[in-house]
């Protein structure tokens, strides 16, 4: 297994976490506003979402005037290869050919995204 912390982020979590990603700081308001074209949620809802990402690490805070600035306390690299690494050992094994494949069989692929992997393929080949 890997040893890489694994960020488990709910669909919300994650999409509050882009906003901070995009912004690199951002009020309750700034966030509420961001996701209000996508989801009907309270401001409140996502407010005390921010405080419990807060807990967890997720994200940090500092204090301006009367509101709270929110800051990405972790990249968006660490939880892709948290998450990524996390689906891969739990569904796959960790058997990176079968979850491949297992992709590769199930969506649909594009001539242009088999192009760009068999070059993410061929450079990884040079590299080892």
């Amino acid at each position: 297994m890997s040893k890489t912390k694994v960020h488990r982020l709910g669909d919300l979590q994650l999409k509050i976490m882009k906003v901070l990603w995009d912004s690199n700081e951002a009020t309750v308001a700034d966030v509420h506003q961001s996701l209000a074209g996508e989801r009907d949620l309270a401001y409140t809802t996502v407010a005390t979402m921010l405080r419990k990402m807060e807990a967890r690490g997720l994200a940090r805070h500092r204090v301006d005037g009367r509101s709270f600035v929110y800051r990405p306390a972790v990249g968006s690299d660490a939880v892709t290869r948290g998450m990524s690494d996390h689906l891969l050992d739990r569904l796959f094994e960790g058997n990176l050919a079968d979850m491949v494949s297992h992709l590769l069989t199930t969506r649909e692929v594009s001539r242009e995204e088999l192009s760009k992997l068999e070059k993410l393929i061929a450079e990884r080949k040079k590299s080892l």
